[in-house]
C-alpha cells in the first residue's frame, strides 16, 4: 500500500498545505522560464525569416503581414480568455496543454506547403500562446508567496523576456541562413515537448476557487472585429480604400467591436471589466501602449525588408543589425526602474515616447545605399532607449489604484494592447507601404532604378506614419496621465490575466 510518505518521497509537494511554499519552486521557475523564452524567441525568429518565407511560398506584399498579425491577433485577442481558462481548468494543466498545442502549431507552420496553412498555423500558435503565457505567470505568482522571492522570480522572467528577443534575432538568422526559414518554426517542437515532459512531475497544480465563467461572446466579438479590421486593411492594399469589400469589412469591424463593448457592459463575468479601462491613468496607459505597439511592430517588419532586400544583408547579418535595439531596451528599462520613483510615470513615459518618435522620424533619411552606422544605428538606439523608458512606467500605471480583483486583467491589458496595436499597425502600415510604392511607380515607370527607389518611398512613408503613431502616444501620455511620484501599486505580483 502506497502511503503519503511514499508519495511525498517522489513528489515533495504531496501533503503540503495549499498555501505552503513549493519546495521545488526554483526548479519549476527554470521550466517556466524555458517556455517563456520559446514564446519570446518565436516572435523575433519569424521576423528575420519573413523575406525568405514570402519568396518561398509566393506570398504577396499585401498578404505578407499575416505572418505577424495572424499570431499577434490570436494572442492579444484571446489572452484574457486564456487566463480565465487557466485559472479554472488548472494552471499547470493549461501550461502543459499550451506547450503541446504550441508544438503542434509550430510543426504545421514549419511544414506548411502554402501561405494559407502558414497563416492558419501562426494563428493557432497565437491561440495556444494565449493559454500558455498567463498560465506561466500565474504559476510563478502561486509558487512564490514571499515578496522578495517573488521579486527575484519575476526578475528572472523579465530578463528572459527582454534578452530572449536578442537571442531570437541571432538564432533566426542562423537557422534561416544555414538551414531553412522553416526551422525557425520547427525549432519550437522539441523545446515545447521537452518542457512539457519536465513540467508534469515538477510544476505544482493550482486553480482559482468558485464557479467557472467564460465570456465566450465577448471573446468571439472582439477577435472577429479585430480580424475584420486587419483584413479590411489588407484588401485596401490590393483594391483601394473605396472598394466595397474594404468598406464592408471596416464597417463590420466597427459593429463587432461596438457589440463587444455592449456585451462587456452587461456581462456578469466580463472578459474586460470596463471599469478597468475607464480610469484616466490606466486608460491613458492602455491607449499609449496600443499606439506604441502599432508603430514599433511595423518598424521591425520594414527594417527587416530594408536590410535584406535593399542593403543586401544576409539573414544572420540582419539579426546582428537589430542587436543594438535589444541592448538599448534592456539597459534603458533598468535605468527607468531607478528613475520612476524620482520623477514619476508621466514625465518618464512621455519623454521616452517622444525620443522613440524622434528616432522613428530619423529613418526618413534612409536611401538605397545608406550607411547602417550613420543612418540606421542612431535611430535604433533612440527608439530603444525611448521604449525602455516608456514600458516600465506604462506597466506600472496599469496597476495604479486598481482593485485587487481587477489586478490581473489590468496588468494583462498592457501586453494585450501592445499585441493588438502591433497587429493593427503592421496591417495598416503595410497597406500604406504598398500604396506608396504603387503611386511612385505610376509616376516614374517600372525601370530597375525606379523599382529600387519605390521601395525606399514605401519604407519612408511607413516610417513617417509609425513616427506619427508614437508621437500621438506621447500626446496621450501628457494629456491623460496625472499619476505622480507618490503613486504606488498596491497589488503585488498579480497574475497577468485574472478578471
Amino acid at each position: 500500500m502506497t502511503t503519503t510518505a511514499d508519495r511525498q518521497a517522489k513528489d515533495p509537494s504531496v501533503g503540503l498545505a495549499d498555501d505552503a511554499p513549493d519546495p521545488r519552486r526554483w526548479l519549476a521557475l527554470s521550466i517556466i522560464a524555458v517556455a517563456q523564452l520559446m514564446v519570446v524567441l518565436d516572435a523575433s525568429i519569424v521576423t528575420i525569416a519573413m523575406p525568405h518565407a514570402q519568396a518561398d511560398l509566393g506570398i504577396s506584399t499585401a498578404n505578407r503581414q499575416w505572418m505577424v498579425t495572424a499570431y499577434t491577433l490570436a494572442f492579444g485577442g484571446l489572452l484574457l480568455l486564456g487566463g480565465r481558462i487557466a485559472d479554472y481548468l488548472g494552471r499547470k494543466r493549461a501550461f502543459v496543454w499550451g506547450l503541446f498545442g504550441f508544438a503542434l502549431a509550430s510543426a504545421l507552420g514549419g511544414l506548411a506547403p502554402n501561405a494559407a496553412l502558414l497563416f492558419a498555423a501562426r494563428a493557432l500558435q497565437g491561440a495556444f500562446a494565449a493559454l500558455l503565457a498567463p498560465a506561466a505567470l500565474s504559476l510563478i505568482t502561486v509558487a512564490f508567496t514571499e515578496s522578495r522571492e517573488r521579486a527575484k522570480a519575476f526578475g528572472v522572467y523579465g530578463a528572459i523576456s527582454g534578452g530572449g528577443a536578442a537571442i531570437g534575432l541571432i538564432l533566426g538568422g542562423l537557422l534561416t541562413e544555414y538551414a531553412s526559414w522553416r526551422w525557425c518554426l520547427l525549432v519550437n517542437v522539441p523545446i515545447a515537448l521537452a518542457t512539457a515532459f519536465f513540467a508534469v512531475p515538477v510544476v505544482r497544480e493550482s486553480r482559482a476557487q468558485g464557479e467557472a465563467r467564460y465570456d465566450l461572446p465577448g471573446a468571439v466579438t472582439v477577435t472577429a472585429g479585430l480580424v475584420a479590421l486587419v483584413y479590411g486593411f489588407t484588401v485596401a492594399a490590393e483594391d483601394g480604400w473605396s472598394d466595397a469589400r474594404t468598406l464592408g469589412l471596416l464597417v463590420g469591424s466597427v459593429v463587432l467591436l461596438a457589440a463587444f463593448v455592449v456585451i462587456e457592459s452587461r456581462s456578469v463575468a466580463p472578459l474586460l471589466p470596463l471599469r478597468v479601462a475607464w480610469e484616466r491613468n490606466r486608460g491613458g496607459s492602455f491607449l499609449a501602449s496600443l499606439l506604441i505597439g502599432a508603430g514599433l511592430f511595423a518598424m521591425f517588419l520594414f527594417l527587416t525588408y530594408y536590410f535584406q532586400q535593399t542593403l543586401g544583408y544576409s539573414a544572420l547579418k540582419t539579426g546582428f543589425a537589430f542587436l543594438p535595439f535589444s541592448a538599448g531596451i534592456i539597459l534603458s528599462a533598468g535605468t527607468a526602474s531607478q528613475l520612476l520613483p524620482r520623477i514619476g510615470p508621466r514625465v518618464l513615459a512621455g519623454v521616452g515616447t517622444t525620443l522613440a518618435a524622434v528616432g522613428m522620424a530619423l529613418l526618413l533619411s534612409i536611401e538605397v545605399d545608406s550607411s547602417y552606422v550613420a543612418h540606421v544605428l542612431p535611430s535604433e538606439l533612440l527608439i530603444s532607449i525611448g521604449m525602455g523608458f516608456s514600458f516600465v512606467p506604462l506597466s506600472n500605471l496599469a496597476l495604479v489604484g486598481v482593485a485587487a480583483h481587477d489586478a490581473g486583467v489590468a496588468s494583462a491589458l498592457v501586453n494585450t494592447t501592445q499585441q493588438i496595436g502591433g497587429s493593427l499597425g503592421t496591417a495598416l502600415l503595410n497597406t500604406v507601404y504598398a500604396t506608396a510604392i504603387g503611386s511612385y511607380l505610376d509616376g516614374h515607370g517600372h525601370g530597375k532604378a525606379a523599382l529600387a527607389q519605390s521601395q525606399i518611398e514605401g519604407y519612408t512613408t511607413a516610417f513617417l506614419w509609425g513616427a506619427i503613431l508614437i508621437a500621438v502616444a506621447a500626446v496621450v501620455i501628457f494629456v491623460f496621465i496625472r499619476a505622480g511620484r507618490e503613486s504606488e501599486v498596491n497589488v503585488e505580483g498579480a497574475p497577468a490575466h485574472v478578471g
